[in-house]
């Protein structure tokens, strides 16, 4: 379990070793933290010419590289475990309200999660590349529109059987899947792609706002 967080309700990060490459297999370098514009209520953005900004943190995490906290699908608080059995929330609403978004619950402001449609716009805006920053495995975003960058730490996931995943990147979109499952962005190499799973395990959460 050398890859798991310290503590998973606590935002932990960890420090990983990996190639640097982008999509054609080429080296890139490490990236700058990027320059973000003034935060919007106390959480700093990138805009990279979409239809929303993204932040430049997962939830609950204060530097880029930090893996941050992690939420069931319609839950807004962490645990240790995430099962079926201690998953709390019943609904199926087309698109997660607010006050079951983990974003718009724990950044307040305009904040929430994204749907499906803007993170397939933020898969097809921008050029995307394996790499580290400070150490962390993930993924840099470059927008093809204004040059501005994101990175995604590869926090992988927490399923019912424990921490698993470490070297993909992985967060929650608020759109619902009719089949009762939560649909999720998914970065590993070799893949870039909108999937879905069982909405009782623990992903990390990225905000978007306006």
């Amino acid at each position: 379990k050398g890859n798991e967080p310290d503590d998973p309700t606590q935002g932990g990060q960890t420090e990983q070793n990996g190639s640097t490459e982008n999509n054609g297999g080429e080296e890139t370098p490490e990236p700058e933290t990027p320059t973000p514009a003034d935060p919007y209520n106390g959480h700093a953005y990138v805009d990279l010419g979409l239809s929303v900004k993204w932040a430049t943190c997962n939830v609950g995490a204060t530097k880029p590289e930090e893996y941050g906290n992690y939420y069931a699908w319609g839950e807004t608080t962490t645990k240790s475990e995430y099962t079926p059995e201690n998953y709390t929330y019943a609904e199926n609403p087309e698109v997660l309200p607010l006050d079951r978004d983990a974003a718009a619950v724990n950044m307040g402001g305009e904040w929430r999660m994204p749907t499906n449609a803007e993170i397939q716009e933020l898969i097809d805006g921008c050029e995307w590349g394996t790499t580290t920053l400070k150490g962390v495995n993930g993924y840099i975003a470059t927008s093809k529109t204004n040059a501005a960058t994101i990175f995604f730490p590869a926090a992988g996931l927490y399923s019912p059987e424990g921490f698993i995943g470490a070297g993909t990147v992985v967060f929650y979109s608020s759109t619902f899947n009719s089949d009762g499952e939560g649909f999720a962005f998914l970065a590993a190499p070799g893949e870039l792609n909108i999937t879905y799973g069982p909405r009782c395990c623990g992903l990390p959460v990225r905000g978007v706002c306006e």
